[in-house]
C-alpha cells in the first residue's frame, strides 16, 4: 500500500465527473488499498478516487463511530437510490483543508454499489454515514461541499479562500 497525494482545491481534476468502473481487477484493488491508507493518514472518514487524481467511481469510507463498531468500506459505482429527511451539519473536505461549513444533506439515504469482491450491496445509512456517502458520491460527479452552500455563503467562502491564498480566481 502507498499513501497517495490528495489534490487540493481548486485543482481542475476534482471538478471532473468520474467514469464508471467496468472491471474490478488487481489495479483497482491496489487503488482501493492505497485510498484506505491515504484516508486514514489524512485523517479522514471518507475519500473519493478523484481526490487522489483517479477519475473512477470508487469511494472508501469509515465513519470511526465510537458509539458502535464500524468497518471500512470500499464502494464501486455507488449510486444514491433513495433519500429522505433533511439536516444541516458542519462538514469539511480533505481537498479544502481548514474549512468547515454547515451543509444541507439528506438525513437518511440508500446507496447501491458493488464491493471490492464484485458483490452488489445495498446500504441503508443515516446521520454521519449518510453524510459521508453523499459527500463522497458528490466528489464522483465533480461536486464539492461548498457547491451545496447558499450562493451568498459560497461567495463568502470563495473570498475567504482567495484571501488566504488557497484560490487564485
Amino acid at each position: 500500500m502507498a499513501k497517495l497525494p490528495i489534490l487540493i482545491y481548486p485543482s481542475p481534476v476534482i471538478r471532473k465527473k468520474s467514469l464508471k468502473v467496468t472491471s474490478i481487477n488487481g489495479e483497482l484493488q491496489r487503488l482501493i488499498d492505497d485510498m484506505m491508507e491515504t484516508m486514514y493518514a489524512a485523517p479522514g472518514v471518507g475519500l473519493a478516487a478523484p481526490q487522489v487524481g483517479a477519475l473512477r467511481q470508487v469511494i472508501v469510507v469509515d465513519p470511526h463511530d465510537e458509539r458502535k463498531l464500524t468497518k471500512p468500506m470500499a464502494l464501486i459505482n455507488p449510486e444514491l437510490v433513495a433519500a429522505d429527511g433533511h439536516i444541516v451539519e458542519e462538514e469539511g473536505c480533505l481537498c479544502i483543508p481548514d474549512l468547515r461549513e454547515g451543509v444541507p444533506r439528506f438525513k437518511r439515504v440508500v446507496v447501491k454499489a458493488y464491493d471490492r469482491n464484485e458483490k452488489e450491496v445495498v446500504l441503508e445509512a443515516s446521520d454521519l454515514l449518510a453524510r459521508i456517502l453523499q459527500h463522497e458520491i458528490d466528489h464522483l460527479n465533480g461536486v464539492l461541499f461548498i457547491d451545496r452552500l447558499s450562493p451568498a455563503k459560497r461567495q463568502l467562502v470563495k473570498r475567504r479562500l482567495k484571501k488566504t491564498g488557497k484560490v487564485s480566481s
